[in-house]
């Protein structure tokens, strides 16, 4: 057995939205301490709010529990992700002046509107368009609409992020934010600039819009206050984050050009890495930046796992896979969107759930629910190759429905791919995994030779489970993947070039 008494212990910090999660992780993947808490927020209908204070005491309780097995003398370093998209504004010293618009506030469909309409050059060079969900149209919403909206009322507030109110409580001042999180903000990460153009048309050039920092850069070091609050020591390094979706992916150990992880929770997302920037035409694709220079394409589809609870509340969903393992294929094909409205891989804001065909009884309608999801996965992975994308190796697995060891192999076979599941699933790990890269990083410097290696920390992802897809099993899904593909199509919502894609090479 491995002597973990000395071993440095990197922290990764996770703000979902149910609950913050920590996680104390060693160089060699050992998970020495894990602690969380409960988030609670404000919904009525399209609106989706939180109070960033409920945050920090998350934070600190959630740090404080993961910290009991160890000394806090030997963390080295820690990293934050929040949700994409969720922005509120600060004063000066980081006080909040409004609540947090949560990632999924959906008031801001005019305001994207006319941000899409504000930068479409600067988006159309990016490869994105602007979406409700996204930070930016949010801003725009809270300077007309919010508590506190007008020009004068707002003049020099700080535009602050999820993971950038936290970061700025340990470091005990505003720090900059990260390109990760400034994304949906309108950050130019090719050009390394925030749109100033865009900002002026908006109404927004009254802001104060924070440094960008690449993610694994030092923000600062937990001070007094933060360390008495958290039981971390002073002095401890603040490395920049990433979102939510990005920290999953480093967590999932799929760091290598061409390999893509999905994380499948109550929605789909798909992340996978590129030496270049991909170009999407329909804008439903975007780029995140790499800590280790390359980029992080991907989507996030409003299918998933969250089907599931709303068809069968309650329901013992291990033995529903059971008997959904009889049923391949099931006698209907489902679309199990989660909510209305689609955003990959295709945007069809009208989109809705369907199933075709009457399901025999709850075991085939689950098998339906289950195998609608990964034939979404395989369509979602057909666009990326449409796109140029190189799709190589395994595709890894993450998030809450990688517990269920069933249809992690479903979904193996379905794609006709080879699948790994990883032994922590935590985007709370891939913070962890980023604190270790940028403070090693960080020490060790680049030499001239270019930016480090993520495999420098590739101890910390351990796997659990490889898993090869059964003989056959892709070719007894291809009748209903071409099924999906065409109702997609027929309905409007899918494009007739990425359906004839699909058909040919999906």
């Amino acid at each position: 057995m491995t002597d973990t008494r000395h071993q440095d212990v990197w922290l990764g910090v996770d703000l979902g939205t149910q609950g913050v999660r920590a996680l104390a992780v060693t160089d060699d993947g050992r998970v020495l301490g894990r602690g969380s808490a409960p988030l609670a927020g404000h919904r009525d209908g399209n609106r989706h709010e939180q109070s960033p204070s409920d945050w920090w005491d998350g934070v600190r309780a959630a740090i404080r529990r993961a910290l009991r097995p160890l000394a806090a003398a030997r963390v080295r370093g820690l990293a934050v992700c929040g949700t994409s998209g969720t922005v509120l504004l600060t004063d000066s010293r980081g006080t909040p002046l409004t609540p947090a618009l949560m990632y999924d506030d959906g008031r801001a469909g005019a305001e994207a509107r006319i941000a899409q309409e504000a930068g479409a050059e600067v988006w159309r060079s990016l490869g994105h368009r602007i979406q409700p969900s996204w930070a930016l149209p949010k801003l725009v919403w809270l300077t007309r609409h919010g508590r506190h909206s007008g020009a004068s009322a707002l003049r020099g507030a700080r535009v602050c992020h999820q993971a950038d109110f936290i970061t700025t409580r340990l470091v005990g001042r505003p720090v900059p934010t990260d390109s990760s999180h400034a994304l949906k903000t309108g950050y130019d990460q090719h050009t390394g600039a925030w749109p100033t153009a865009v900002h002026e048309e908006l109404g927004l050039s009254g802001l104060d819009f924070p440094a960008v920092l690449p993610p694994g850069a030092p923000l600062g070091t937990v001070c007094r206050e933060a360390a008495d609050a958290t039981g971390l020591a002073e002095g401890t390094p603040v490395l920049a984050g990433m979102t939510d979706g990005c920290a999953a992916q480093l967590g999932s150990g799929a760091w290598e050009v061409g390999q893509w992880n999905t994380v499948l929770g109550t929605t789909l997302v798909l992340k996978g890495v590129t030496a270049a920037p991909l170009h999407d035409p329909d804008g439903v694709l975007y780029s995140h930046r790499s800590p280790d220079g390359h980029w992080l394409p991907g989507g996030a589809s409003s299918v998933g796992a969250g089907a599931l609870s709303r068809a069968f509340p309650d329901a013992d969903l291990a033995r529903l896979d059971r008997l959904a393992a009889a049923r391949e294929p099931s006698r209907a094909v489902a679309y199990p969107l989660v909510s209305r409205g689609e955003r990959f891989p295709f945007l069809a804001s009208d989109a809705e759930a369907f199933m075709l065909g009457r399901p025999a009884d709850d075991a085939d309608r689950h098998a339906a629910l289950l195998q609608g999801v990964a034939l979404v996965e395989r369509l979602c992975l057909a666009y990326v190759r449409l796109l140029g994308a190189p799709v190589e190796g395994p595709v890894t697995f993450t998030g809450g429905a990688s517990r269920s060891p069933y249809w992690n192999q479903l979904r193996a076979d379905v794609l006709g791919r080879s699948a790994v599941v990883p032994e922590h699933t935590d985007s709370a790990l891939g913070m962890a995994v980023l604190a270790a890269y940028g403070v090693t990083r960080d020490g060790a410097g680049s030499g001239g030779a270019g930016p480090t290696p993520l495999s420098a920390v590739r101890g910390m992802v351990r796997v659990r489970t490889v898993l090869e897809p059964r003989p056959g099993a892709a070719r007894r899904f291809a009748e209903p993947f071409g099924t999906l593909v065409g109702e997609l199509e027929r309905r409007g919502w899918l494009p007739s070039r990425t359906a004839a894609y699909a058909r040919e090479h999906g």
